[in-house]
């Protein structure tokens, strides 16, 4: 590729000046330039994406259009800081981005970065003026309202548009501090000092971070997966991936300004404790007793970095639930430890399952995720850890003890080790293929076990969930193909790609190279498995999944590999799924459940919020109300007495009535038991 030394345009930018008079935009703003290496370093993100992406895509004017808009999207996706004028300065540059691109021609990208870094700029200068000399003076009497989500809606026309949408914004956030009974000189000094520190941050962005949100815009278009890192971020992401990190187990994105929870790494300090949720946005860190930083508009990398820590110390988190939109906040406490492998391990219990007069036992094994004592089976040690390893174990143990069927529990187990879920599928069925791969060069390869012998041969299921995710999807895939046993839940999360890491002068590349196929030649990619019986799910397929990723990899299929299937029970579903259905219709627990998914979907659909305080103060009384009422319910069930009001408990005594409910009140397992003993009945009568 020819390598062109980009010349850097100088870009009129024109906008409003008058802000408050300690804070001058010339004293924050400095136009920033491409540094020599950031032109070697898109030449070679250029190449390895043409030469080694799974998705081939040519670099052309469609493509430039997807980076340009992804690009934009990247600096400001809820419409924040630019307006219609930027947007219409910037068209022109729609169709240039392919040949920007492939001569390492950086104009434009910076061009656009320095127009939005002004922006910021003037925007967090009109709100420290605002709340320095207004804040007082805002009405809450007043039927106003702000959008929820403006990733969709018109760019504001000029400044005075913005300015009533950040007047708007301050306006709700003031208000959930006054529902938090906070006094608002406290509610006044907090933000001075949080936006102050957000325009000091701004001020000290560097050309590195131009470059890096540039290159995510064009790795990112070819899918989520894929994605450039810098030098900085590189050395984070290879202490995640070396397990080393001592945290508290949480997978991080940024969302706009805010910090948000993916998911939660199984049987980590933020899974055990209860509180920290997926879809929850962290506003504020805090270290031990400590007063709490802003992180709103912080580097994910800055945030991750606070939120690190040694093992033992005490991590505080301020946090939006992502459950209701009315803004309210809470704190969340966390002991920073490792991730241990005996906390990941697989565990067994026995349900028992009365039907026709019988009790039933059915095993459940809870695998957590997929792993492996790497070290331990390098050096030999006949007692190292892994998956099937354990499993088999239990297995055992639990023919012993004569259960009449086994459930593999899979919910929320994100993966892990490919090696353990090709052994552990091969523990149920004669040997044949588990998973096949193609590759970029569209090469198919496949695991497989190679063992003819069947280590449980009696009923199973695999019950999964959304976030039930990779190796999972590959072992209840191979499962389900085999037609070895039933799967049962909800759709899972249908991340079917490879990715590799290749090191780069300066940073790392994430790459996304191959593709997984079950033994039907389906991907798990984007559709993930489907059930044989369909359990409803608090998680909304457009928030959480492949599927709800912009730019992922479409579902697509290759020829099925040779494999010898087990007796089909296809023509039992129609009974177990109308069995199921019946059943749970007079199920206290599991219409509680179905009532809370309900509730959640009302408040999803929820376009504005109010900022009227009275009917804010409204809202939150019913929210409370409908909390109450269903904790108490759940309380009824379990047979303990009913609460008069929202108990406020410390971190400790959550998790361990959490972890005590989840063992006496999990009406997704107890009616996954149903199934299988509905299943195992038929098995019998044929």
């Amino acid at each position: 590729m020819k390598l062109m030394l980009p010349i850097y345009l100088a870009f009129a930018l024109c906008g409003s000046t008058a802000f408050a008079e300690h804070i001058e935009v010339k004293d924050h703003f400095k136009i920033l330039s491409p540094e020599k290496e950031h032109l070697k370093t898109n030449t070679d993100v250029v190449e390895y994406l043409v030469l080694q992406h799974y998705r081939n895509l040519e670099f052309d004017n469609r493509l430039s259009s997807l980076v340009f808009d992804r690009y934009i999207k990247e600096l400001d996706k809820n419409h924040y800081y630019f307006i219609e004028s930027d947007i219409k300065q910037f068209e022109k540059f729609r169709f240039e981005l392919d040949e920007a691109l492939t001569t390492a021609n950086l104009d434009t990208a910076f061009l656009i970065f320095n127009r939005f870094q002004r922006r910021h700029i003037e925007r967090l200068a009109y709100i420290i003026n605002t709340i320095d000399h207004q804040i007082e003076n805002l009405d809450f009497t007043k039927e106003e309202s702000l959008e929820v989500d403006r990733e969709n809606s018109l760019w504001a026309k000029n400044t005075a548009e913005l300015d009533t949408l950040w007047r708007r914004n301050l306006k709700n956030t003031v208000l959930n501090k006054k529902l938090n009974d906070k006094p608002i000189k406290e509610i006044k000094d907090a933000l001075l000092k949080r936006y102050k520190s957000q325009l000091n941050r701004v001020s000290q962005t560097k050309p590195e971070d131009a470059f890096r949100i540039y290159m995510k815009a064009l790795t990112q278009t070819f899918d989520p997966h894929s994605e450039y890192f810098s030098p900085r971020a590189s050395e984070n992401f290879n202490i995640h991936m070396s397990l080393s990190l001592e945290g508290i187990g949480a997978v991080l994105t940024s969302d706009n300004e805010y910090t948000k929870v993916v998911r939660l790494i199984a049987k980590g300090p933020a899974d055990k404790g209860g509180q920290l949720k997926p879809g929850d946005k962290i506003t504020g860190v805090a270290q031990g007793n400590s007063d709490f930083i802003s992180v709103i508009g912080s580097r994910l990398d800055d945030v991750v970095a606070k939120i690190r820590g040694p093992k033992g110390t005490t991590v505080r988190l301020e946090v939006i639930s992502g459950k209701f939109t009315d803004g309210r906040s809470h704190i969340v406490s966390i002991k920073r430890d490792k991730v241990k492998l005996e906390d990941k391990e697989a565990k067994k219990e026995i349900l028992e399952v009365t039907a026709n007069n019988r009790v039933y036992k059915i095993g459940v094994i809870d695998l957590p995720t997929f792993y492996i004592d790497f070290e331990g089976s390098k050096r030999g040690d006949p007692n190292y850890k892994s998956t099937t390893r354990d499993v088999k174990k239990l297995i055992q143990e639990l023919k012993n003890e004569h259960v009449d069927g086994i459930v593999i529990d899979l919910r929320n187990n994100g993966g892990g080790s490919l090696q353990e879920a090709n052994q552990l599928v091969g523990l149920f069925i004669k040997k044949g293929p588990t998973v096949q791969i193609r590759d970029y060069r569209s090469a198919i390869g496949s695991l497989e076990d190679k063992d003819n012998d069947i280590f449980y041969t009696g009923p199973m299921a695999v019950l999964v969930n959304r976030l039930s995710a990779s190796a999972s999807e590959i072992f209840a895939g191979a499962i389900q193909d085999y037609k070895r046993g039933i799967i049962i839940g909800s759709q899972t999360f249908g991340k079917g790609t490879v990715q590799a890491l290749l090191s780069m002068n300066k940073g790392q590349l994430k790459i996304t190279h191959a593709m997984f196929f079950r033994v039907s030649g389906a991907s798990t990619q984007n559709r993930g498995v489907i059930p044989d019986v369909v359990f409803p799910t608090r998680f909304d397929k457009e928030d959480i999944g492949e599927s709800a990723l912009p730019r992922a990899l479409p579902w697509s299929k290759i020829p099925p590999a040779k494999h010898v299937l087990f007796p089909d029970f296809a023509s039992y579903l129609p009974t177990l799924r109308d069995n199921h259905q019946n059943r749970v219709k007079n199920d206290p627990a599991f219409n509680l459940l179905i009532e809370e998914i309900e509730k959640l979907r009302q408040l999803k659909e929820k376009k504005e919020i109010s900022l009227n305080e009275s009917v804010r103060r409204k809202e939150r009384t019913e929210n409370d109300a409908w909390q109450l009422s269903l904790e108490n319910k759940k309380r009824k069930l379990l047979g303990k007495a009913p609460l008069k009001e929202l108990e406020k408990k410390d971190d400790d005594d959550i998790a361990k009535e959490e972890d005590d409910d989840k063992d006496k009140l999990d009406p997704i397992l107890t009616e996954t038991g149903n199934v299988l003993v509905d299943l195992i009945q038929k098995i019998d009568k044929h």
